[in-house]
């Protein structure tokens, strides 16, 4: 039972990932991938929000696997990032990967950090 709830969440994440990537890079005339930069990091605020929440005791098991391995992990690409960041180094782009690189990990941990801070997932114990 657990993998059909992880299934069902990723079900929903991956559409919403592909279509939110394409909204954004379609308003972007830009070989920089800022739809992957805004699934990424606007996943991990959820990541955040939703493990804080979970932690603290508001959600079950069967919650974390339908929404946090589920949902966000589907949500959240790290092989699209990789690839796309590869892409532009290739291309000659060297500073527009190392870009990417430090936003998307600069934002992604710090949408963490706002998700999980604002859910009180980071404090002690």
């Amino acid at each position: 039972m657990n993998w059909l709830l992880v299934a069902l969440g990723a079900a929903v994440g991956a559409p919403l990932r592909y279509l939110t990537d394409r909204a954004v890079q379609a308003r972007h005339g830009s070989v920089f991938p800022w739809g992957t930069v805004v699934v990424n990091v606007a996943g991990s605020l959820l990541l955040g929000l939703l493990t804080g929440a979970l932690g603290a005791g508001t959600g079950s098991d069967r919650a974390r696997l339908l929404l946090v391995t589920g949902l966000c992990g589907a949500l959240t690409t790290y092989s699209t990032f990789s690839y796309e960041t590869l892409r532009l180094a290739e291309r000659g782009r060297a500073g527009l990967a190392v870009a990417n690189v430090g936003l998307s990990l600069a934002g992604g941990l710090g949408a963490y950090v706002l998700g999980a801070g604002l859910t009180g997932g980071l404090g002690p114990g």
